[in-house]
């Protein structure tokens, strides 16, 4: 299962995890978001233990979306060791967040 980052946690659960991070910046009225959500729903349980997917909601952490520039959304932002290694703006197809998973790891 994804996990849920907030303003709270990403520090920690995100900069400082020691696995790469996809992070999917998403907001609850939009409807691509909704659309890409079974994906990152089924990279949760595909790279448990290898990597960890979670979701950001935008309009609950402004900072952190902020933060790292998000305009549109979804965005998705893979994270290795605090830095941004990948970046994909509106819906993206679940293989190329794959190929972009793995190539982090």
């Amino acid at each position: 299962m994804e996990k849920v980052f907030t303003s709270a946690n990403f520090d920690a659960e995100v900069l400082g995890s020691s696995m790469p991070v996809l992070v999917d910046f998403f907001a609850v009225w939009c409807g691509p978001c909704k659309m890409m959500a079974p994906a990152i729903e089924k990279l949760a349980e595909e790279y448990e233990g290898k990597a960890v997917v979670g979701k950001l909601d935008v309009d609950e952490s402004m900072d952190i979306a902020g933060r790292y520039g998000v305009m549109n959304i979804p965005t998705l932002i893979i994270f290795k060791n605090g830095e941004i290694v990948s970046k994909f703006v509106g819906l993206q197809n679940k293989n190329e967040l794959k190929k972009a998973l793995d190539a982090a790891l």
